[in-house]
């Protein structure tokens, strides 16, 4: 397999009224090409910021971020990120379409091409017959669906996550952590998802990045050996799972940060 993203020494200070605060500290890690990697940690603990520094949102104090092995300066055109409030993240004046259409704008096609790319990216979530409607003559659940559509849309290298499904109620959540999986596998997507629910790392995952308290450190990096396909009853309920979840957890309530490891998959 081949390294989508590399991460190596990353660490992100700000400055602050009591003096300058360290979000992300000495962070190295990698994600391969097709692969769905899951960060979990604890609430406060630097997550966010990561993935800004990632996305090229943010410039980090220090380290290095490369996509397929190009060094992140500025926000890469084959990234997409989906956020967790989807109410902020659509134009409530634009249509559906419109609103999976928008970062094509700026993309060299014709208004046909992008209208098709809209439309395959509204299939692929199951919402192929609300282009004409108003995000806000959806649910939330569906607002999100749109979201991930629009991201899908640009065909991403990588596609970034942040807490994606924390604004939604559970049933829905779990429609969503099933259509994420599908959408992934079956475009081979690259996707890098934060969260602080350890359940939803580990059913996601194909592997579990745990971070410490702030500032983030890495004290796991952990493969999910679980069936590629998987089901929100029967994989909850598998022993793997149990004990997967169980050690996540003990991690994260007792973490005890080691050093970075080498950049590897």
């Amino acid at each position: 397999m081949t390294t989508m993203l590399a991460v190596s020494g990353l660490h992100h200070r700000y400055a602050g009224d009591d003096g300058p605060h360290t979000a992300v500290r000495d962070l190295t890690f990698t994600v391969e090409t097709g692969r769905l990697a899951c960060i979990v940690g604890p609430s406060g603990c630097g997550k966010s910021t990561l993935l800004r520094c990632i996305s090229g949102l943010v410039r980090p104090t220090g380290g290095a971020v490369s996509l397929h092995g190009d060094p992140v300066d500025g926000v890469p055109d084959d990234l997409a990120v989906v956020f967790q409030d989807y109410s902020r993240s659509l134009f409530p004046w634009l249509s559906v379409r419109q609103n999976v259409e928008f970062p094509l704008r700026w993309r060299p096609m014709s208004r046909a091409e992008r209208r098709r790319r809209a439309e395959e990216a509204l299939e692929w979530v199951n919402l192929g017959g609300v282009g004409a409607k108003y995000p806000w003559q959806l649910s939330g659940g569906m607002q999100q669906r749109v979201s991930i559509a629009r991201a899908l849309a640009r065909r991403p290298a990588l596609l970034l996550m942040d807490e994606p499904f924390a604004s939604v109620d559970a049933q829905t959540r779990f429609e969503l952590e099933d259509l994420l999986r599908d959408v992934q596998r079956q475009n081979g997507s690259t996707v890098l998802l934060v969260t602080h629910d350890i359940d939803e790392s580990v059913y996601l995952g194909d592997r579990v990045l745990v971070l410490s308290r702030a500032p983030a450190s890495i004290v796991a990096d952990l493969t999910v050996d679980l069936p590629a396909d998987r089901d929100q009853i029967t994989t909850r309920e598998s022993a793997e799972f149990v004990s997967l979840r169980a050690e996540v957890a003990r991690l994260l309530h007792n973490p005890t940060p080691t050093p970075s490891p080498s950049p590897s998959g």
